[in-house]
C-alpha cells in the first residue's frame, strides 16, 4: 500500500523524480563547446528555451531562444531548430572560470531539457625551478587531485590570513585570498610537481577551477674516457638563488641523491673541493652559473648527477646531468676531455681537417695525371714531328745524289725462247763536272760471249769523294 502511494506521488509530481547526473564535458581552455538539446513534442516550438548556468539548481546567466531566432553574445551561440526539435549551444574561446554546470531549460518545463558539467581546464608548462601563479576565484583551497574524486589538500587560507598547509611540499605553496579571487604561489617547481590541481572551496570536495600542471626538467649528456677530466656548467636566476648553496650529488635509487660536494651561502664559499679531490663546484653568483670539474674519472663514476640547490628542507633539482665514462683504448685518449653529446667540437674538427685534406691530395693528384698524360701527348707528337723532319732530310739529300735514291729494275721478256732475260738497274745522278759519267748500254753494243752463257750487263756509277788524309 505504501510502495503505491509513492508511485502516484510521483507520478503527480515529476519533479520529485531522480534527475540524472550531469554529463561530464572536459575542454582545455580556448577550445569549443557545442551542445545539442532535444526535446519533445509536449514542448512547443513557440516556446522560448534558454542556456544557463547553475548555481545551488537556479539557473544564472541566461540567455532565450525563440522558434526561427538565435541569440548570441560574444562567446555564447544559442539557435532553436523547431523541425528537428533541437536546440543547439555553441560556447567559443573557453576559459577556466567557465568551469560549472550549465543547464538547457523551457518556459513550458519544470526540468531541463539536459544538463553538462563542464571542466574548463588550465594547462601550465613550466621547467624546474620556476614559480607557478594562478588566479582562483572564489577558493580558498589549493589540493592535488588523487583518483577520480580525492584531492589531497596542499594549502589553505581564510579571509583573515594567510596560512600555508604543513603538507605543502617543503613549504613551497602559499595563497593570498583578497575576497574575489585566491593567489596561489609555487616556488621552486620539479618534475615530481607535475600533475593536476584544484582551486577547490575549504573541503577541497568541491572544485572550481582545474590546473593541469606539466614541469620539464632541463638535462644534459656526457661521455668521457677513464682517466679523463669533465667540466659541467649548470645555470640558475642570480636574483632568486644567487645567495643559496648549490650542491652536486649522483642519483641513487628512487628520488635521493648522494651529495659529493657543495658550497655555503657567503662569499668565502665560491669554491669547494670533494673529500677524494677529484670533485671541485665553483658558484658565479653574479652570472648565475655554477661549474663542476670531475677529474680522473672511473667507469663507477657512470650515472646520473643533479646540480642543485642545497637548503635544510633538501634538495631541488636544477638540471640533470648523465655521464657515461668508457673505458679508454691508449694512454692520450684517457686523458682528453669530456664533451656533452651531441656538441664534439675536437672530433668534429678532426672529420673537417681530414676531409679538406683529402679533397686537396685528390686535387693535385688529378692535376698530376692530366700533366702527365699531356706531356706524353705533346711528346709523341714531337717525336713523330721529328721523324718526319728526318725523312725528309734523307729525301732532301739523296735527291742532291741520286735524286731518289732508288734503283729502278726494267726486266724484259724479249727472247724467251733463246732464255736470255735482261735487267738495266738505272742510278740516275745529277751530272758532275769533275767525276766521270757512265750510263747502261742495250746488249747490242757489249761484247759478244760464247753461246749458251746467260750474260747481264750493268753499269753502275757514283761519285767518288775526295778523301780525308788527316782523317
Amino acid at each position: 500500500m505504501e510502495l503505491r502511494a509513492l508511485l502516484l506521488l510521483l507520478l503527480c509530481f515529476p519533479g520529485l523524480q531522480a534527475q540524472a547526473p550531469p554529463a561530464e564535458e572536459r575542454r582545455r581552455e580556448g577550445d569549443t563547446l557545442y551542445v545539442q538539446c532535444p526535446y519533445t513534442d509536449k514542448t512547443s516550438g513557440n516556446q522560448w528555451k534558454r542556456w544557463c548556468r547553475l548555481i545551488n539548481d537556479q539557473c544564472y546567466d541566461l540567455w532565450a531562444s525563440t522558434q526561427h531566432s538565435s541569440q548570441s553574445t560574444e562567446r555564447i551561440t544559442i539557435k532553436d531548430y523547431p523541425a528537428a526539435k533541437i536546440v543547439s549551444v555553441t560556447m567559443t574561446d573557453l576559459k577556466a572560470e567557465d568551469s560549472g554546470t550549465y543547464a538547457c531549460e523551457s518556459s513550458s518545463s519544470s526540468s531541463p531539457l539536459k544538463r553538462i558539467s563542464l571542466n574548463v581546464f588550465k594547462e601550465v608548462l613550466q621547467w624546474e625551478l620556476d614559480t607557478l601563479r594562478v588566479q582562483c576565484p572564489y577558493s580558498t583551497t589549493w589540493c592535488r587531485r588523487e583518483g577520480q574524486t580525492e584531492c589531497r589538500v596542499m594549502a589553505s587560507t581564510d579571509s583573515r590570513s594567510t596560512r600555508s598547509n604543513s603538507r605543502a611540499p617543503h613549504d613551497r605553496t602559499s595563497l593570498m585570498y583578497n575576497h574575489l579571487n585566491t593567489l596561489v604561489t609555487m616556488r621552486r617547481l620539479q618534475a615530481r610537481d607535475t600533475g593536476t590541481y584544484w582551486c577547490a572551496l575549504s573541503s577541497g570536495r568541491t572544485r572550481v577551477m582545474e590546473v593541469v600542471l606539466s614541469v620539464f626538467k632541463r638535462t644534459q649528456q656526457y661521455t668521457a674516457k677513464e682517466s679523463g677530466n669533465i667540466s659541467v656548467q649548470c645555470q640558475y636566476k642570480n636574483t632568486d638563488y644567487g645567495a643559496v648553496s648549490k650542491a652536486w650529488c649522483k642519483e641513487e635509487a628512487g628520488t635521493s641523491c648522494e651529495i659529493l660536494v657543495t658550497t655555503s651561502s657567503g662569499p668565502s664559499g665560491n669554491q669547494r673541493t670533494s673529500q677524494d679531490g677529484r670533485v671541485r663546484i665553483q658558484d658565479n653568483t653574479q652570472q648565475g652559473i655554477v661549474t663542476i670539474t670531475m677529474e680522473q674519472l672511473q667507469a663507477q663514476d657512470s650515472g646520473v648527477y643533479w646540480c642543485a640547490l642545497h637548503e635544510s628542507s633538501g634538495l631541488s633539482r636544477m638540471e640533470e646531468v648523465t655521464l657515461e665514462v668508457s673505458e679508454a683504448l691508449s694512454d692520450t685518449e684517457g686523458s682528453s676531455q669530456a664533451t656533452p653529446l651531441g656538441n664534439s667540437p675536437a672530433p668534429s674538427s678532426n672529420v673537417n681537417t681530414f676531409i679538406l685534406l683529402s679533397v686537396v691530395l685528390s686535387i693535385l693528384l688529378i692535376l698530376a695525371l692530366v700533366t702527365s698524360v699531356a706531356l706524353c701527348v705533346r711528346l709523341q707528337k714531337l717525336l713523330e714531328r721529328t721523324g718526319n723532319r728526318g725523312a725528309e732530310d734523307t729525301y732532301d739529300n739523296s735527291e742532291g745524289t741520286a735524286q731518289l735514291g732508288s734503283t729502278e729494275r726494267r726486266e724484259s721478256s724479249k727472247d724467251d725462247t733463246k732464255g736470255l732475260n735482261h735487267n738495266n738497274l738505272d742510278l740516275q745522278s745529277r751530272p758532275s763536272s769533275e767525276g766521270p759519267l757512265y750510263c747502261n748500254i742495250e746488249p747490242s753494243q757489249a761484247h759478244r760471249k760464247p753461246q749458251g752463257e746467260n750474260v747481264e750487263y750493268a753499269v753502275i756509277a757514283f761519285n767518288q769523294f775526295p778523301r780525308n788524309d788527316a782523317g
